[in-house]
């Protein structure tokens, strides 16, 4: 993921920093407080509007990242140009390299108002200096997986492909295929996707590969020629019902797909049906796409929709690009910190996240433990006299600063992670509608501690 041409050579990740987190650097290296000890916790204080769950994605390339986080002499060269570091900070930026531990949420995983998502020990300068790129990637990639995830239960089991490459940047499209296989789509249209994650890949053709040739038949028959009869035709170039009798005449019952990309796909797609079913074609399946969403899915529940190709909702996270996660101090030196802000505070001291549930698998609570080890034996056996269990659900994934085994696992099994949490989650969670959070986030704090005021 990190290969691409304005990364490479003279410029390292290092870059992809705020210039206020260097300041930070600066000010603590110079009063003696860069290597006190700190915990900062990932979380969010609300989910978007609409949405009941997050998915956790964005882990594995967000533990890539910070395995290269470094600074190049030429980055290093421009920043005391700019007048961004001091001589101190230029020593500490010449030798930066994660030692910390990192825990949290794995990939695939779901979460809720303020589950701590992921937690970064280490001193303070080396984790301060980290506060952008865990978000940028985490933001970007958990808003696209809970996007993607809400257009999989509205699919009903039907295939799912992404197709957004076209509606971000380069380097976005390439997560956003990432994330969006993570929750369940079946395949990309990006190749950068299926090459780096091994993501199936798939496309059919546009518009213009139609518009080239005199007429719509010639078209057909050169893709057919190219790439076989079993190739998916766009057939709503012209007229459709003219499209669908074209791409029959030319590929014969053995034509994979038609896809359909404008109008009413509900009354398009039922015609399209009934039309390849007289002319023979009873196994040819139908793909729609244009603009769809999760609502726009679930609104074609009932026509006979073989696949759906999803672009710019899958993309830009179907209106939210952000999930809204922060990135806060919570210990120094063993204290428990927080901010009291208006409509910003936050919860003191280290955490991990932990699920309930009935003995029939249903998930029922998520439980944030404040405190050290022992209060969360205490939790458990708690949750033994209630009569539900209570399940971890934090892992470790870096120790200084070298992949644990949770943290180097792939992506097929953060998708296989995603698909069973689903099922756990009570039946109203899983709605497209707006709504309370699937699951209400329970504060077991320790005694000697106490929260801080929220």
């Amino acid at each position: 993921m990190y290969g691409h041409a304005d990364f490479q050579g003279t410029t390292g990740l290092g870059m992809l920093t705020d210039q206020y987190e260097l300041s930070m650097v600066s000010s603590s290296l110079r009063s003696g407080h860069a290597s006190t000890s700190c915990v900062f916790e990932v979380f969010t204080r609300h989910l978007p509007i609409g949405r009941r769950y997050g998915v956790v994605c964005g882990t594995a390339r967000l533990l890539d990242a910070i395995d290269a986080f470094r600074f190049t002499d030429d980055d290093i060269a421009w920043l005391v140009e700019h007048r961004v570091i001091d001589g101190p900070t230029v020593e500490f930026l010449r030798g930066y390299r994660f030692s910390g531990q990192v825990e949290g949420y794995p990939e695939g995983e779901v979460y809720f108002p303020y589950s701590p998502i992921l937690t970064v020990r280490g001193s303070f300068a080396e984790c301060v200096v980290l506060e952008t790129l865990v978000l940028s990637i985490l933001n970007h990639d958990c808003a696209v997986a809970a996007a993607a995830a809400r257009m999989v239960t509205a699919a009903g089991g039907r295939s799912l492909i992404e197709m957004g490459s076209r509606r971000t940047n380069e380097m976005a499209a390439t997560a956003a295929a990432r994330a969006a296989h993570l929750a369940g789509f079946d395949a990309t249209s990006n190749l950068a996707a299926g090459r780096l994650y091994g993501i199936p890949t798939t496309g059919t053709a546009s518009h213009a590969s139609v518009l080239l040739y005199s007429n719509e038949t010639d078209a057909f028959h050169a893709q057919v020629a190219a790439l076989g009869p079993g190739t998916t035709l766009l057939v709503d170039t012209y007229d459709i019902s003219r499209g669908i009798e074209h791409a029959v005449e030319v590929a014969g019952p053995a034509l994979g797909a038609i896809r359909i990309d404008s109008g009413d796909l509900v009354v398009m797609a039922r015609q399209a049906r009934g039309q390849l079913d007289r002319l023979g074609n009873t196994g040819t399946r139908i793909v729609v796409s244009g603009d769809l969403d999760e609502h726009s899915i679930a609104a074609l529940a009932a026509a006979p929709v073989d696949v759906y190709g999803a672009g710019t909702a899958v993309a830009l996270g179907s209106g939210e690009p952000t999930a809204s996660l922060v990135y806060k101090m919570v210990e120094a030196d063993g204290r428990a910190v927080a901010k009291r802000s208006d409509r910003k505070a936050s919860y003191g001291g280290p955490k991990t996240g932990h699920r309930a549930y009935r003995s029939s698998g249903t998930a029922t609570d998520e439980v944030v433990v404040v405190g050290p080890a022992r209060h969360q034996d205490a939790s458990a056996e708690r949750a033994a006299r209630e009569h539900f269990e209570l399940r971890r659900v934090t892992e470790s994934l870096m120790v200084d600063g070298e992949r644990t085994a949770a943290g180097a696992a792939d992506l097929d099994h953060g998708r296989r992670r995603l698909a069973a949490c689903l099922t756990t989650l009570p039946w109203e969670g899983l709605s497209l509608s707006r709504g309370e959070p699937a699951l209400p986030t329970q504060f077991v704090v320790e005694a000697a501690g106490g929260m801080l005021d929220a």
